[in-house]
């Protein structure tokens, strides 16, 4: 195990210390990714990885999912080294009985993606421990990124800075949204991204009033507004961007609104720094689009957290209790949606640094008139 393993497997131990837990059953593929560097899919098969707050880390490993660090310790072995122990077996064996074996007594986490086939059957064995959402510890860890992280979501926001300048420039009447998703993803080849972060939202006119929008083959119109929200992955970690224009020259009323929402994610932008509570971001950004009498139409959270998945645990909302600290990544995305009419949507990426933030995307916010 890496020096970098060990220490977010550290991290995530304090945080099962404050949590009250005993053991920590991890089983989302991105989490296993993080902790370990190993990248298992085992569909309906179990396979899970074990962290102790006291003991070592081990494997409930169905041999059909080899480990690329190797097999072999056993817990003795891996409590002397300081390695993952890996307790292996086939298909027609009870990987369960295994499990359920070597949990320690006490408060055990689960993550929430864990099958409840599985809880349910590792319940009924060990009816003696008590179960709990135990996410947090590892979510918590996530959320603060290392510096090899904050480096390699630079460089993929750079290159989806450059896939908006190409896509935006590229666009023609006539394009379809989902020609224009298609063209997003060679782009995104052509930078050295491995793909999509996400499905591309591309909406065109009206279909900018619905949110989550997925394209379809209606093609863009002279004067009408072109929503892009889109990501790519480079090195396993996501980007998210989104930016609107107007294909023409906008009216009054578009210009207003697309000015108010780009002012509303400036101010909360402006705001970000340690010790802010990240409601008082989002309570900014949507005061400001109240103020200019959109306030209704802002139907959405401000931003959420982002790293090796594209929607990442925490929220910038009114509601979060987070508190913002160094290493912390977060999308600041206000919008304002008319149905039937259109929508506006404008999404940087914030890096919460020891004195304030940067704005990771500096792609053009204005609505880049197209004649």
């Amino acid at each position: 195990m890496s020096i970098m393993h060990d220490r977010r497997m550290n991290i995530v131990r304090e945080n099962m210390k404050v949590l009250g837990l005993s053991a920590l059953i991890v089983s989302e593929t991105a989490a296993v990714w993080y902790l370990t560097g190993e990248s298992i899919h085992p569909g309906e098969r179990l396979t899970v990885l074990v962290l102790q707050e006291k003991g070592p880390a081990f494997w409930i490993r169905n041999r059909l999912f080899p480990l690329k660090s190797g097999t072999g310790w056993t817990m003795a072995e891996a409590k002397a080294a300081g390695y993952i122990a890996d307790i292996s077996f086939e298909d027609g064996e009870d990987g369960m009985k295994l499990l359920s074996d070597h949990l320690p007594e006490g408060k055990v986490g689960v993550d929430k993606v864990w099958p409840s086939s599985f809880l349910l059957d590792l319940m009924s064995r060990r009816k003696d421990l008590k179960f709990v959402n135990g996410s947090p510890a590892v979510d918590m860890a996530r959320a603060v990124k290392d510096a090899k992280e904050i480096g390699i979501m630079r460089l993929a926001s750079n290159i989806n800075d450059r896939a908006m300048k190409k896509i935006s420039r590229w666009i023609t009447p006539g394009v379809t949204e989902k020609e224009c998703a298609e063209k997003l993803l060679a782009i995104y080849k052509e930078e050295g991204a491995e793909g999509f972060s996400f499905p591309p939202i591309v909406s065109f006119g009206a279909h900018g009033a619905d949110p989550h929008h997925m394209p379809d083959a209606t093609p863009l119109k002279r004067r009408e507004t072109v929503l892009f929200d889109i990501g790519c992955k480079k090195d396993n970690y996501c980007s998210d961007m989104t930016r609107t224009f107007f294909f023409g020259r906008p009216d009054e009323e578009w210009v207003k609104i697309h000015n108010l929402v780009r002012e509303a994610g400036e101010l909360a932008e402006s705001m970000v720094r340690p010790g802010i509570r990240l409601s008082e971001l989002d309570k900014a950004a949507r005061n400001h689009i109240s103020k200019g009498g959109y306030g209704p139409c802002f139907t959405h959270r401000l931003g959420h957290f982002i790293g090796i998945r594209e929607h990442e645990a925490g929220e910038v909302s009114l509601n979060s209790e987070i508190i913002a600290k160094p290493g912390m990544i977060f999308s600041i995305e206000p919008g304002v949606y008319l149905p039937g009419k259109f929508g506006i949507r404008i999404e940087d990426l914030v890096l919460v640094t020891e004195n304030g933030c940067e704005v990771l995307n500096q792609a053009d916010r204005s609505w880049n008139i197209s004649l």
